[in-house]
């Protein structure tokens, strides 16, 4: 039996890159997984090898721009299992356009923050109490080298500090009911979020280069792949983990160290 058997997992954004990969390293230690997404495609690709591997999973097409889907998501987790033990507030990046029609940049701004910190809000207000009264839960949130540093867009720098001061308030606010909090903040990660051909046209010049500034940027010297980060999310989310709260831990091979 793995430490986690018997447990349910929410993970948000978890079609893809970092969230799918928690996902199934969660589900490998014996949790049973939700997971939310905006393609249901996505998400049948990460349930079949979930499921091909003795897995049980879940899953709810999910935008996380709207409150009243976001809380959906979480009571459909919460009546489907019957509990939520883990949470991993992972969905970000940047905000679809068509969430911010009239292009204006103070609703771009919102909408980062919307889609970066406030969404995790909503989930996490939705599951907190049944975590309360069940004496455990573990919650994380996926932060990045931006709740940290500057370097990245104004919006998105700003929320992934946010999400470093509500990961430590919640922390104190939980801590006496058997719940934890914590961030996990990775660097640059082989994901969709790190758009080389984007990153090069902004720059002036060519994908390769600007994989290479990106590379350069950490200790290592290389991006890491979303499976780097599995080791610790599992930490955290496991039973022996009872100890770690509050706190901001990177996986970034030594982001801007």
């Amino acid at each position: 039996m793995g430490e986690l058997e018997g447990q349910v997992a929410l993970v948000t954004g978890g079609g893809r890159g970092i969230g799918a990969a928690i996902a199934r390293e969660l589900a490998r230690r014996g949790a049973q997984i939700v997971i939310s997404s905006r393609t249901q495609s996505e998400l049948d690709s990460v349930l079949d090898s979930v499921r091909a591997e003795g897995g049980i999973g879940h899953s709810l097409v999910t935008d996380a721009m709207d409150r009243e889907q976001v809380r959906a998501l979480g009571l459909f987790a919460l009546e489907r299992s019957g509990r939520i033990d883990i949470l991993i507030n992972n969905v970000g990046g940047a905000a679809p356009a068509s969430s911010y029609p009239t292009g204006d940049p103070d609703d771009a701004f919102v909408a980062d923050l919307t889609l970066n910190l406030i969404s995790a809000v909503w989930l996490t207000r939705t599951v907190q109490s049944s975590m309360r009264e069940a004496g455990y839960g573990r919650i994380i949130n996926i932060g990045s080298g931006a709740s940290k540093r500057t370097g990245a867009p104004l919006a998105y720098a700003t929320a992934k500090h946010a999400i470093v001061g509500f990961t430590r308030q919640l922390a104190a606010d939980m801590a006496r009911s058997g719940v934890t909090v914590n961030c996990l903040c990775p660097g640059w990660t082989n994901t969709a979020l790190a758009d080389f051909q984007a990153m090069a046209s902004a720059m002036g010049t060519t994908e390769e280069a600007a994989r290479a500034y990106a590379e350069g940027e950490n200790l290592q010297g290389r991006v890491l792949e979303p499976d780097e980060l599995c080791g610790m999310a599992g930490l955290l989310a496991s039973p022996s983990s009872g100890g770690i709260t509050g706190q901001v831990i990177s996986v970034d091979g030594g982001y801007k160290v």
